[in-house]
């Protein structure tokens, strides 16, 4: 028995296809166009990052007197380690924005 192909069935998921196509273009753009900034909890180190995770900037705030090494390497990790995170949030947040008419197939 022949199956019939249902034309505009199919019309309409190529369509889908391609409309989903066009929104992760515009994703991938958006993500390296959404900066986040974010300080280390002293306040020492902050980093400017994109929320596809790349570090736009690192400055440190304030007087470097007194401390040491070991000190900045911390502030420094804790703020790369909150850049990380907050990219991760950004992008999540714009991915939800951006698709939230689509419900995950699985």
């Amino acid at each position: 028995m022949a199956r019939e192909i249902d034309e505009a069935w199919i019309e309409q998921a190529v369509e889908r296809y391609r409309r989903i196509d066009a929104m992760l273009a515009e994703f991938d753009k958006a993500v390296r166009r959404v900066e986040v900034t974010v300080r280390s909890p002293d306040g020492l180190v902050e980093v400017l990052v994109t929320a596809d995770g790349t570090i736009r900037d690192v400055r440190i705030n304030g007087e470097l007197q007194g401390r040491g090494s070991a000190e900045l390497s911390r502030s420094i990790r804790e703020a790369v380690t909150a850049a990380g995170d907050a990219a991760s949030w950004a992008r999540e947040k714009l991915h939800a924005e951006t698709f939230n008419e689509y419900r995950p197939l699985a």
